[in-house]
């Protein structure tokens, strides 16, 4: 294509050019691009720039008026453009750049339709398809309380326990306590960026950040270099919503952009827990707003989110009241170990002295009860709950 300094004609090239010509979540460059391809629709737009009336394809001129300002909106970002410099940028920084049709793409991201990003700029670990499989993401208030945090932190080490990935936005309070959750139960995270992964941002959570890169993957649907503004933040909360099997608000404020993120992803029938929090906290005004919507169920603790997020059988919680004769005659030790017990991968003896909030001495003698009652197994290095037999055990 003249006029251009790369060869638009490359997949690659093309929808890392849109990713930088059209603002996230722009359902009108969605559907151009999902009708003629990234380089095709480059192409298209390449010929239309500078008309005064424009000549969409037949699928699409019933919203000509629409596509007219669009043109509008891409055509001045076409000055300059080079997407090959950008790549350079992210290779530097050990980045990849994520396709739709990369297995490695979170497929449910393409729930968005028109509105799903058109590349993934990662830092990490690229395969951000297999964190998503088995995930959660933990959003929340910037303004945390001590008592938010508490939850989340020992929300976040429950689920890594479970084997579940946590993803979140990156940022100051409920969010930066999620990742760090994550790290410090040595599990998985995912942290999404409404600005370039090669800044992150924000600042004081750089180190964080730059560790939750080592351990899991930074991602953005912008190019490098781009500007975290306020509309890429609520852009950024529908990619949260979309690419995990649940979302689960800690703490939020009538106004905090969690919020959305719990409405998108409620829009997209993704499950969507809320912790309740004192009635006199500002800080739960969200949460509570959403329980009393109907959008989200209320969840206190890691085994009801995994529930939340599981499928049936594994993942769900065991009800509060009327527990299975077979723990009967259980002291508390044995039944806090019991249900701090994961049920897929094993959990090491320091993560369930942590979860269960019992000594050395008493998860050690609790496991060796519940071993012998055929409740618990040892799962290499670990220990997990026993699989249940035909007759119950």
């Amino acid at each position: 294509m003249s006029g251009l300094a790369f060869d638009a004609d490359d997949p690659r090239l093309a929808a890392a050019a849109w990713s930088r010509l059209a603002e996230p979540g722009d359902e009108v460059a969605g559907a151009l691009v999902a009708h003629l391809g990234a380089p095709g629709a480059l192409a298209w737009l390449w010929d239309q720039q500078g008309s005064e009336t424009v000549e969409g394809p037949a699928a699409l001129t019933a919203g000509a008026r629409a596509l007219a300002a669009a043109v509008n909106r891409w055509s001045p970002r076409l000055d300059g453009l080079d997407p090959r410099r950008e790549l350079g940028v992210l290779e530097q920084t050990g980045g990849t750049l994520l396709l739709p049709d990369d297995e490695r793409w979170p497929r449910g991201l393409d729930d968005l339709g028109a509105a799903a990003p058109f590349a993934l700029w990662v830092r990490g670990d690229p395969d951000v398809a297999a964190a998503c499989r088995r995930s959660v993401s933990v959003v929340g208030a910037r303004a945390s309380t001590a008592y938010g945090e508490h939850v989340t932190a020992q929300i976040v080490g429950g689920l890594v326990d479970r084997g579940f990935t946590v993803v979140s936005g990156g940022a100051y309070g409920i969010d930066a306590v999620a990742h760090r959750g994550s790290l410090l139960a040595g599990g998985r995270t995912v942290a999404v960026m409404a600005g370039g992964v090669d800044r992150f941002y924000p600042q004081g959570n750089h180190d964080l950040l730059r560790r939750v890169a080592e351990a899991g993957s930074v991602m953005a649907e912008v190019p490098v270099g781009s500007a975290p503004f306020k509309q890429r933040f609520l852009a950024r909360n529908r990619l949260i919503a979309a690419m995990t099997s649940a979302t689960v608000v800690v703490e939020a404020a009538w106004r905090s952009g969690a919020l959305s993120t719990a409405r998108r992803a409620a829009d997209l029938l993704r499950p969507v827990g809320a912790v309740p929090g004192p009635v006199t906290s500002m800080a739960s005004g969200g949460c509570h707003q959403l329980l009393r919507d109907g959008v989200a169920t209320c969840v206190t603790d890691a085994a009801e989110v995994a529930d939340l997020a599981g499928g049936i059988g594994p993942d769900t919680a065991a009800p509060p009241a009327g527990r299975p004769a077979e723990v009967d005659g259980l002291d508390p030790a044995a039944r806090a170990v019991l249900d701090a017990l994961p049920v897929r991968a094993g959990a090491d003896v320091a993560s369930l002295v942590r979860t269960a909030g019992r000594s050395l001495p008493e998860v050690l003698g609790a496991l060796g009860v519940l071993e012998l009652r055929g409740l618990a197994a040892p799962d290499g290095a670990g220990w997990r709950r026993a699989r249940a037999t035909k007759s119950g055990r």
